[in-house]
């Protein structure tokens, strides 16, 4: 499938008409140099070198012819080369080896710029997130073991954000907008995301979380055990706290993890 973006497409010419630009005054100033010496010129290998210097940091030399023998530099654009790159701003190829019927062009695009979530559970597993320290094994079956339990850890965690997502810096509403936003045009937060992120409470006005600060919250809710202090073993009693409100909101929204009740 070829895909145009016509946003995509206006950037890249802004940046190549910047980097033109920038070559050319380069090139000027190289030869006014080569102009002024002429005591002494500047060899054709001379030249060459910084001519080669200044195409190569802005990456058009493709883009430039130019002339160099001892004390003299011509160059200029190569416009039709340029025209033809021109043409294909903004268009991007996406193939996939499934069939039309199995994959449409639509889904094939969504899936395309869903990378980013790929990247991001792999950045997830690699990172802190999981806290799971490294571990050197030595023998097949026990990195397939540590794969696997890595994989389960991110799924639950998977799950935990989205439906937790009313109460961190999460938009809750993205899973439906993917679904139907415009294809090509760059993506935006919700209304409610944005509130969240404007005034930092829920629409219940809890405050809001990031994934690790709600962990570290419900984790200070523990279950105590109470004994009396005697000279013979005393009675025993256990005590849970009340949750606050966040930690109940946080209970609520657990029950909707699709593991519960089976």
């Amino acid at each position: 499938m070829v895909c145009y973006n016509p946003w995509l497409a206006e950037e890249r010419k802004g940046k190549r008409e910047e980097r033109l630009a920038a070559t050319e005054k380069a090139l000027t100033r190289i030869g006014k140099e080569v102009e002024r010496r002429k005591t002494k010129p500047l060899t054709a290998t001379e030249i060459a070198f910084k001519v080669g210097k200044a195409l190569g940091h802005y990456k058009m030399g493709k883009h430039f012819e130019h002339q160099i023998a001892d004390g003299k530099l011509g160059w200029s654009r190569r416009v039709e080369r340029i025209e033809q790159e021109a043409k294909l701003d903004g268009i991007y190829v996406i193939r996939t080896s499934e069939r039309a019927e199995q994959l449409s062009a639509a889904a094939t695009v969504r899936g395309y710029k869903s990378l980013a979530q790929v990247e991001r559970a792999f950045r997830s597993l690699k990172g802190l997130d999981l806290l799971i320290r490294p571990l050197r094994h030595r023998t097949e079956e026990r990195v397939l073991a540590h794969i696997f339990l890595c994989m389960l850890a991110y799924y639950l965690e998977w799950h935990l954000r989205r439906v937790w997502a009313p109460l961190l810096f999460e938009d809750e509403e993205l899973p439906k907008e993917r679904q139907q936003r415009d294809l090509v045009l760059p993506a935006t937060s919700s209304e409610s995301a944005h509130a969240k992120k404007l005034t930092h409470q829920t629409a219940e006005g809890l405050p809001v979380q990031s994934f690790a600060t709600l962990l570290s919250d419900l984790a200070s809710r523990a279950r105590v055990t109470y004994s009396l202090k005697t000279d013979k073993v005393g009675p025993t009693f256990q005590q849970v706290p009340s949750p606050t409100p966040l930690q109940a909101k946080a209970y609520e929204l657990l029950n909707l993890l699709p593991v519960v009740g089976n």
